[in-house]
């Protein structure tokens, strides 16, 4: 059982009379004072991060060994939350998989994700808006990082500036969005056009895609900070689980 949920069954039995205050107050104190991590020797995984900040340490699969990969995803999943681990390999799930089999590897978006517990749901729907197929990798990463949050999600892809009449072919379906995440590489002129549209925030995503000139990406970051549209709050490139856990928590307020 997870801490979140530990927690939640607590009050509820507080709220329902089965336990006094001060038995629930001593019950929370040994609880808060159990080891909040794990020492795995080359990593310490948090077990309060869900605790703190309402969602389980998320693993970043960049510069770690299969091994390593499917040590903290075993020892996660074993304390009941939900794994998610980003930017990673074939290699590192079938490493997963032989001591997590029920994981699943989302191939174009590099992840590898298991939801094992419940999460408030999300306010409204979170749209993500690619510019071009060669931006869908990322944007997918930010889809599936946004439902595994607990947030419901429509994709809108390929409807870079380039044809501006696929974009104004989903004025409604942005217009219904609490919040819209937009990854674009190129010149990153999308976002801009979108929040031009809408009356909510718009998170946007540069890609490392484009020719030399885009400085792999440093062009549509730099094109995107410079938006003249109010409401574009800019992520870092190819960043796609950060935009997708701003725009969560934007959905859950």
């Amino acid at each position: 059982m997870t801490s979140n949920k530990l927690l939640q069954d607590l009050l509820a039995r507080v709220a329902q009379g089965e336990v006094e205050p001060a038995a629930a107050l001593e019950q929370l104190v040994e609880a808060l004072r159990a080891q909040p991590y794990a020492d795995l020797g080359f990593a310490r995984v948090d077990h309060h991060r869900a605790i703190r900040q309402g969602f389980p340490e998320v693993v970043l699969g960049l510069g770690k060994t299969p091994p390593q990969i499917a040590a903290i995803a075993n020892e996660i999943v074993g304390r009941g939350s939900t794994l998610l681990v980003t930017r990673t390999t074939r290699e590192a799930y079938d490493a997963v998989a032989a001591l997590v089999p029920r994981a699943i590897y989302h191939a174009e978006a590099g992840i590898i994700a298991l939801r094992q517990q419940d999460v408030a749901p999300g306010k409204g729907t979170i749209v993500v808006a690619s510019a071009g197929t060669s931006d869908q990798p990322v944007a997918e990463e930010a889809a599936l990082t946004a439902e595994l949050m607990g947030n419901t999600v429509e994709r809108i892809y390929d409807v870079g500036v380039a044809g501006l009449h696929r974009l104004l072919g989903e004025r409604q379906r942005l217009a219904a969005a609490r919040v819209i995440v937009v990854v674009a590489g190129m010149e990153g002129a999308l976002p801009s056009v979108v929040s031009g549209l809408v009356g909510v925030p718009v998170i946007a995503v540069p890609t490392s895609v484009g020719y030399g000139a885009s400085f792999g990406g440093i062009a549509a970051l730099l094109g995107m900070l410079n938006s003249c549209a109010s409401g574009v709050a800019v992520v870092n490139i190819d960043n796609g689980f950060g935009a997708a856990n701003i725009a969560s928590l934007i959905n859950h307020l």
